[in-house]
């Protein structure tokens, strides 16, 4: 944002810009306060006619963008809401398809979603969740980040899968013997060094322990233990062996180079976080390392965002959800709306702080309250949105605020 640019709040809009975007051309729906049409027209993905968007929005009033896609594709849109002082609200794909429901037609247009996205934040001005326009560098290289070590994960997963595949075709029991260590780069050293049964038999059992041993030292012998049995189970040689081993060496190689970019983006992903001061706090709670905390950072920023952890936990979508019709009470059930992404790493979070005592005491208690397990480490992630917000300052085993509130 530029210095000197202040924000409007969502108390203060009364023109509601829903941007459906696109890759190449956005389309946008503005409508006044009251729901009516003031204009309507496609928007070129570039810095000009998206400033062209919202001076003309500003001219009827105090413009407020909405959109349902803050992902790469908007990022200039909200540089460009930033610099002009325009607050942003975030629909969530699963709301807007439900939102759409209510309106007439089925048709599914980008001038149809722009309407319901404009008409959804001038009627719930309230529920969407509104992003943080003076979001700061190290919040914005985080998400980057995170978006990049994400692509990577599904990356790595993929040639994990391919390669596993490859080594069924000419081996199952090797493939027994390593596939589930393929996260381990002795292992992969082993494969694209000695792709084949028969490339394998050619090495003695000292050479695959050496070679495994280079990087992974403590699965060594194991894995050469393991090579060794599968070789004893097999041996016949199926067709196209060496094909498929020059493609097993070829994946080994490409999975062990997106490891090692993970590796080095996770220290990134660590810098960047750990600087950031919200990251101290985050980081300071049990069970959250770099990782799972730089995703959380990423999502809600400082916090500053959420009234309160109530906020956070509906957002999050970890808030309970009543379930009844008429007289029949089925009870209360997991939401299924939220950040699936962050959902997960708070409940991956609230999973690894049952070492921390309070946090296994209100585990404890719900379990003995009748919860299943799942539900009860909801119940923990649902509890540290309020410890998040509520603090202030880093968590500590036995500081009286923190604790009180997990053992709450």
């Amino acid at each position: 944002m530029e210095e000197g640019v202040s924000v409007a709040t969502p108390a203060q809009v009364d023109v509601w810009v829903g941007l459906d975007v696109g890759k190449g051309e956005h389309f946008a729906d503005v409508l006044d306060d009251d729901g009516e049409r003031l204009f309507a027209r496609a928007v070129a993905n570039d810095q000009a006619d998206l400033e062209a968007l919202l001076d003309r929005a500003a001219r009827h009033g105090t413009p407020g963008l909405v959109i349902d896609q803050p992902g790469s594709i908007a990022q200039l849109a909200l540089a460009v809401a930033a610099r002009r002082g325009v607050p942003v609200a975030y629909v969530p794909g699963l709301v807007m398809r439900r939102a759409a429901d209510l309106y007439p037609g089925e048709a599914k247009t980008d001038r149809r979603d722009a309407y319901v996205l404009a008409d959804t934040g001038r009627t719930r001005r309230k529920q969407v969740h509104w992003l943080d326009a003076s979001s700061d560098g190290l919040l914005a290289q985080l998400r980057v980040l995170n978006g990049d070590d994400v692509g990577l994960a599904a990356g790595a997963t993929r040639l994990a899968s391919r390669l596993r595949g490859a080594l069924t075709s000419i081996s199952p029991a090797l493939e027994r013997a390593v596939g589930d260590r393929l996260h381990q780069a002795g292992a992969r050293d082993l494969l694209a060094a000695y792709p084949t049964l028969t490339a394998l038999r050619a090495a003695s059992q000292s050479r695959i322990e050496r070679t495994v041993k280079a990087r992974s030292p403590r699965i060594a012998a194991k894995v050469s233990a393991a090579v060794a049995a599968a070789l004893a189970a097999q041996d016949l040689t199926v067709p196209a062996a060496a094909a498929t081993g020059r493609v097993i060496a070829e994946l080994a190689a490409d999975l062990d180079r997106v490891c090692a970019r993970r590796d080095a983006l996770a220290g990134e992903i660590e810098e960047a976080f750990l600087a950031h001061p919200f990251g101290e706090l985050v980081a300071s709670m049990p069970g959250i390392g770099p990782p799972t905390g730089a995703r959380i950072l990423g999502e809600i920023g400082d916090g500053s965002a959420f009234a309160n952890g109530s906020k956070l936990a509906a957002y999050v979508g970890l808030a309970p959800v009543t379930r009844q019709s008429g007289t029949t009470l089925a009870g209360e059930t997991r939401s299924r709306r939220g950040s699936h992404r962050l959902k997960n790493a708070m409940f991956l979070a609230a999973f690894a702080a049952l070492r921390d005592p309070a946090s296994k005491a209100f585990y404890d208690r719900k379990r003995t309250e009748g919860k299943r397990h799942n539900t009860a480490l909801i119940c923990l992630a649902r509890r540290r949105c309020d410890v998040i917000l509520r603090t202030g300052q880093p968590y500590r085993t036995g500081q009286s605020r923190a604790a009180g509130l997990i053992a709450a």
